[in-house]
């Protein structure tokens, strides 16, 4: 199965001087190897925006460069758009673009792989599958 990576993820993976967290990085390191990771552009923008240093922002651009952004279709915002009202009616509150995560993950039976616990608010109300690490 096909995992999208949150930001969250990535930050912990490329961003973070103390890679403490092993697991996420073998976890990442078993899904490159099994060619399930997928991204999309908003994500792509989330990690590489905020970085001060052009020199590192080179770095994780050229590193983030080895996966091709997944196309984001009329239905996946149509569908985002759906699921920030279903979950803003029941009381979950999220950004736009985690709504977006969970329509083309929803729409494409991709897991998501995050350490954002709205996302665990998010599954109480749409069909997201979270990736178990």
């Amino acid at each position: 199965m096909k995992v999208l990576i949150d930001t969250s993820i990535w930050s912990e993976a490329l961003r973070r001087k103390d890679k403490r967290n092993s697991s996420i990085t073998n976890s990442i390191t078993n899904l490159i190897k099994n060619g399930q990771i997928v991204m999309i552009g908003p994500i792509r923008q989330e990690i590489l925006s905020g970085i001060k240093d052009f020199k590192q922002f080179e770095i994780l651009r050229n590193i983030l460069r080895s996966f091709r952004d997944y196309p984001i279709k009329e239905i996946d915002y149509e569908k985002a758009a759906e699921y920030y009202n279903i979950c803003n009616k029941a009381g979950i509150h999220g950004s736009n673009t985690d709504f977006l995560i969970c329509a083309v993950a929803i729409e494409n039976n991709f897991q998501i792989f995050t350490l954002d616990k709205d996302f665990h608010n998010f599954s109480s109300v749409i069909p997201i599958n979270l990736f178990a690490n």
